[in-house]
């Protein structure tokens, strides 16, 4: 036994080791989705079904084999193998893919926000993965063999692995085509060379690619006034993670929101996102660009909706409680909440959303401007741990899911959780309304407030067995893209036409409408203005047409 665990194997034995490991053990997500999708068929080739894991690691026999010799080799496969451990286990906990979208998401989050995702159960999981690899890596041979013996024996390797290759693809190339063409998502759940594929672009578009001159979309927007030239605030407040089905606005069987639905308040029951993850909708919904044309890099490089409000003369504020604003408000005046513990509201990590009113209540006593726009982007409902998203006075719905693990937690615990967090918005959302509509109450001047609520994205609570958000587009179940939209006024009767709000919240809207409704509910006047996409547009008041300031 001693003996068995003292012997060396060469780097050649080590690489098909290895192939193997990756293509049975970190790829089992991969092959258990595939089989799972054959078997539905009413017909599949046997000869694929078998031949996947040998094809695979024959792929894996290939890349690796292109490595240097040992020292530079151990040090890439020991990245490989913890980082397709963590794929792997993120695959089969939560049901992630890790595309180009994934990995751009993930650059953009902070270390507070990694750590969430950090628990004994991945700590254990991940661990268990990665021994025998690198028991594997370890047992490589120290000695060096000849430079000539070493090629020699790689190229070896290579052909052999190279044989086999295109024996399985010319054999069964009408099964391999055929899977490929139907399923075109199945290759990204493969690890981790989807991912590396995915990270060199990111870091080539990101750090590597010529900086875009930066686009002027309009020179020269300017202001809109009524016949009654009335001072305007409007609120807008994006939401986090937020899922339109658990809202009770929209029939949902629990009192999520309990504390909003007292005020006359419209809820748009068929708003969809641009994207699944905050680093795509958030820079979406304030672009121009439509969902279909959207480029993180084309839209960072081009005003954006409030770019143009502030040349407008709008008066621009943004109050970050989440982790930024993707690069939407760096050219407006922007607070980044303080996370640290002296605020009984905050943990060191986090914020409890209320925050944000205290920040409010300031601008609110200091408006200087005919029309001031204030962002309140909040934490809401983002995971895993969601049940650090509210305080526990908010924990209405019971047993919930303390831990951010949530794959083991129950159904019931999961989804309170969650629950408690749109209930917890929900008080937020109502406390912003509540300070407009006294503010205007009490103000000597007649004050024009406003109030919409938009999520970025929406999330998986186990559905399917997935969990979280930031799925490719084409395949993201609609938990993750079907989010709330809702609005409020201080004077609707006067501004709207009756009724016709009520009605136009069953038609089909998305993020490429909120560029241009906000545009309208500021009465800014800018070419970028499409009124087809304004939202409020239809049912604005005929009495209160809009005109040009002439200045």
């Amino acid at each position: 036994m001693q003996k068995i665990f003292s012997k060396t194997l060469s780097l050649n034995s080590a690489t098909i080791l290895l192939s193997l490991y990756f293509s049975l053990v970190f790829n089992f997500p991969f092959l258990q989705k595939t089989y799972y999708d054959l078997i539905k068929l009413d017909s599949f080739d046997f000869a694929y079904f078998i031949s996947l894991p040998l094809f695979l690691s024959t792929i894996f026999v290939l890349l690796f084999s292109l490595l240097p010799r040992r020292y530079v080799y151990k040090t890439a496969m020991t990245v490989l193998i913890i980082l397709s451990a963590v794929f792997c286990y993120a695959m089969s906990s939560y049901g992630i893919i890790f595309d180009y979208g994934m990995v751009e998401n993930m650059a953009e989050t902070s270390t507070s926000e990694a750590f969430t995702y950090l628990n004994l159960s991945a700590i254990f999981y991940i661990a268990f993965l990665t021994i025998t690899p690198l028991v594997i890596l370890r047992k490589i041979n120290s000695r060096s063999n000849s430079l000539g013996l070493s090629v020699k024996l790689r190229l070896k390797l290579i052909v052999s692995a190279l044989i086999i290759f295109i024996i399985i693809f010319f054999s069964l190339y009408s099964s391999y085509a055929s899977v490929n063409r139907n399923n075109r998502d199945l290759a990204k759940y493969i690890v981790p060379i989807p991912t590396l594929i995915a990270s060199y672009k990111y870091i080539k578009r990101n750090h590597f690619a010529e900086p875009i001159v930066f686009k002027k979309l309009d020179s020269h927007p300017k202001m809109q006034t009524s016949l009654k030239a009335d001072k305007k605030v409007v609120v807008m407040i994006v939401g986090e993670t937020a899922r339109a089905k658990n809202f009770s606005l929209n029939g949902y069987s629990k009192q999520t929101n309990e504390y909003t639905e007292k005020f006359n308040i419209q809820s748009f029951k068929q708003m969809y996102s641009c994207g699944t993850a905050t680093a795509v909708s958030v820079p979406c919904m304030f672009s121009l660009l439509n969902k279909d044309q959207f480029n993180k890099q084309s839209a960072s490089s081009q005003q954006n909706l409030l770019d143009i409000a502030q040349l407008a003369g709008v008066d621009v504020l943004w109050v970050d409680n989440n982790e930024g604003c993707k690069g939407v408000c760096k050219r407006v005046k922007t607070i980044n909440i303080d996370k640290n513990k002296s605020n009984s509201l905050c943990d060191g990590d986090y914020c409890f959303d209320e925050i944000l009113l205290t920040q409010l209540d300031n601008k609110l006593t200091t408006l200087s401007a005919q029309t001031t726009l204030i962002v309140l982007h909040l934490m809401g409902s983002h995971g895993p741990t969601y049940y650090r998203r509210y305080p526990q006075e908010f924990a209405t719905f019971l047993p919930d899911c303390q831990q951010s693990d949530i794959q083991n937690c129950t159904s019931e615990q999961l989804v309170n959780t969650y629950d408690n967090t749109i209930h917890y918005s929900d008080y937020v959302i109502s406390e912003v309304i509540n300070k407009l509509a006294k503010f205007t109450k009490n103000s000597t001047q007649t004050i024009n407030a406003k109030m919409i609520y938009v999520s970025d994205h929406g999330e998986s609570l186990g559905e399917n067995g997935l969990y979280l958000h930031g799925f490719p587009y084409a395949i993201a179940p609609i938990e993750q893209t079907h989010i709330p939209l809702l609005f409020w006024s201080n004077n609707t009767q006067e501004y709207f036409q009756n009724n016709c709000l009520e009605q136009s919240t069953q038609t089909i809207y998305n993020h490429d409408n909120i560029f241009h409704s906000m545009l309208g509910v500021l009465n800014v006047a800018s070419s970028t203005y499409q009124p087809k996409l304004d939202v409020f547009k239809p049912c604005r008041d005929n009495t209160n047409i809009m005109r040009i300031a002439q200045n």
